[in-house]
């Protein structure tokens, strides 16, 4: 984990899980590096959190792998779920609901599945196709601590693979691509 900058309560906090996705931002807002994971994502933005100063709104930007053909492009996420959770064997066994999707934008953005797998097997991604559009590794426990902490949060997702077979090298060749535009979006935004 590493906050690089200020936070402040006047400007959202951009939240990168890793330097390659981050490395074309400015450094006219504060941005945490949290590691690559749900757990490194949450236990970093909880941290920040709970150390001070919070921000108007939590923005998670990163890559994400397209689960059908034809993603591409940046994209602002409207719900995220997690791909990794068993939710009905959780909610037999206690009767409690765990893991429930959360609305983290409107209109009709993709759904993101976050899950702690890297998903490069194509069935992998076809069984996650049937419920969401992209995946990633830390939206959900971005989009978890910022509601719990009651801040607005975005999730802005930039395709840079297929998930499926050659995912990891496709993910290493587009990466730097892919920080240009999360940071030409970031720009765009006007801060």
């Amino acid at each position: 984990m590493r906050l690089l900058g200020t936070i402040a309560p006047d400007r959202p906090l951009l939240v990168v899980a890793v330097r390659e996705e981050a490395a074309y931002l400015d450094d006219r807002l504060p941005v945490l590096l949290t590691g690559i994971g749900k757990i490194n994502a949450a236990a970093a933005l909880a941290t920040v959190l709970a150390q001070g100063e919070k921000p108007d709104e939590v923005i998670n930007l990163g890559t994400a792998g397209a689960l059908r053909p034809g993603w591409e492009g940046t994209h602002h996420v409207t719900q995220v779920i997690q791909h990794d959770l068993d939710s009905p064997a959780l909610l037999a066994l206690t009767g409690r609901s765990y893991g429930a999707p959360l609305i983290v934008g409107r209109g009709d953005g993709p759904v993101l599945a976050t899950g702690d797998l890297f998903v490069s097997d194509p069935a992998a991604r076809d069984r996650l196709a049937e419920h969401a559009d992209l995946v990633d590794m830390e939206g959900y426990a971005v989009a978890t601590v910022a509601h719990r902490a009651g801040l607005p949060v975005r999730l802005i997702k930039h395709v840079s693979d297929e998930a499926g077979d050659g995912a990891a090298h496709s993910w290493r060749e587009s990466v730097d691509d892919c920080a240009r535009h999360l940071a030409h979006w970031v720009a765009a935004q006007g801060w």
